[in-house]
């Protein structure tokens, strides 16, 4: 009989839950908690065989920060995930943890009930995982989002670089942040920024160049102007639009 720590904060659902496991014969609740920070607590007192977790929590750590949190501690620790929440946050969190292994992630509304969480349980403790199509659809989704930012576009001390120039610091600040005795190092950098980010016409005018790319920082999206000065994004459909900050164009 699998050993199982049950993470729900919704009380009832998580006594709910707690009732039909027991009753399968298969499982047996040995703690349950309603927060991350309690569940990483559980475990280092007395690791579970498995954990099954909901995605949104009551503490400060979300499901999958606390399973990451956890396995530092216990390696591959067999987790089964579910959520009704459709945030991109969840599954960004989710594509960033490196969980590869000894898991599940499921819809709430389409697996949650005993019968058909003990199996993934069981997997998950053998070392299969499984993810439910509607929510790797969605992981690829945001991982398409992701990859098509602007500092996705740039080299890790260029993305630092594109980030202390939206805060507003000069070269001569900025190479003094990173360690640079020569800024003229930022200004290569610089110009490595503005050529993967389409500016580099704009470099004639380092100037514009540098408040563009300061404007691109903070929209998070790859914007284009026109000759005559009017910033354009392109829109879900693919059509180069008017933008203006707060116009409410969502990133494709």
């Amino acid at each position: 009989m699998l050993c199982l720590l049950l993470v729900e904060d919704n009380e009832r659902l998580r006594g709910a839950l707690q009732a039909g496991l027991d009753a399968t014969g298969g499982v047996r609740v040995t703690h349950q908690c309603a927060a991350g920070e309690a569940a990483l607590a559980l475990c280092l007192t007395r690791p579970p065989d498995v954990i099954l977790m909901d995605v949104r929590l009551a503490g400060e750590m979300n499901g999958i920060e606390a399973a990451v949190a956890i396995r530092r501690e216990f390696p591959r620790l067999p987790v089964v995930f579910y959520s009704i929440q459709d945030d991109d946050a969840y599954y960004r969190a989710f594509r960033r943890s490196g969980i590869l292994s000894h898991y599940a992630y499921v819809r709430k509304s389409n697996y949650l009930l005993p019968q058909m969480i003990v199996p993934l349980l069981r997997d998950a403790v053998a070392g299969r995982s499984f993810i439910d199509p509607e929510i790797e659809s969605r992981v690829q989704e945001v991982r398409h989002k992701d990859d098509h930012t602007p500092l996705a576009l740039l080299e890790p001390n260029e993305q630092a670089v594109a980030q202390m120039l939206a805060q507003g610091m000069t070269n001569e600040q900025i190479a003094a942040r990173l360690g640079f005795r020569d800024k003229r190092t930022i200004s290569r950098t610089n110009g490595q920024i503005y050529a993967a980010w389409g500016l580099a016409a704009s470099a004639t005018d380092e100037k514009i160049a540098r408040a563009r790319a300061v404007m691109i920082v903070q929209a998070g999206r790859l914007l284009a102007w026109d000759d005559d000065g009017t910033p354009r994004v392109m829109n879900e459909r693919g059509e180069w639009v008017v933008w203006s900050p707060g116009s409410g164009e969502k990133p494709t």
